[in-house]
């Protein structure tokens, strides 16, 4: 799946009941960037930077980026000493793997 594929299924692959409160993740993935704002019970994805201040900022490869949200990896300590992964709170970076199944593609 390339970038943008996987960002245009992530509305169709939102597991609901999985947060009680609104949260906001903006994404730059390579030359690609994305808002997506998951509530309780949807989740919108935006090309481009929509909000002022995302709850979650994560800036990464696509490479990277295709291992955390379909396989379910996070990057290693390695991968975040180089700069390959920067994030803003890492806990809502991990909450990623709950909020989306990508299981099958």
């Amino acid at each position: 799946m390339t970038i943008p594929q996987l960002f245009a299924a992530m509305s169709t692959r939102y597991r609901p009941g999985k947060i009680d409160r609104k949260l906001t993740y903006y994404f730059s993935i390579g030359d690609h960037k994305y808002t997506v704002v998951v509530e309780p019970q949807s989740c919108k994805v935006e090309e481009g930077k929509t909000v002022e201040n995302a709850d979650c900022v994560l800036k990464t490869t696509p490479e990277l980026f295709e291992k955390m949200v379909i396989h379910g990896k996070m990057p290693g300590p390695i991968d975040i000493a180089r700069g390959k992964v920067k994030t803003n709170d890492t806990g809502a970076l991990m909450r990623l793997r709950e909020l989306f199944d990508f299981s099958g593609v």
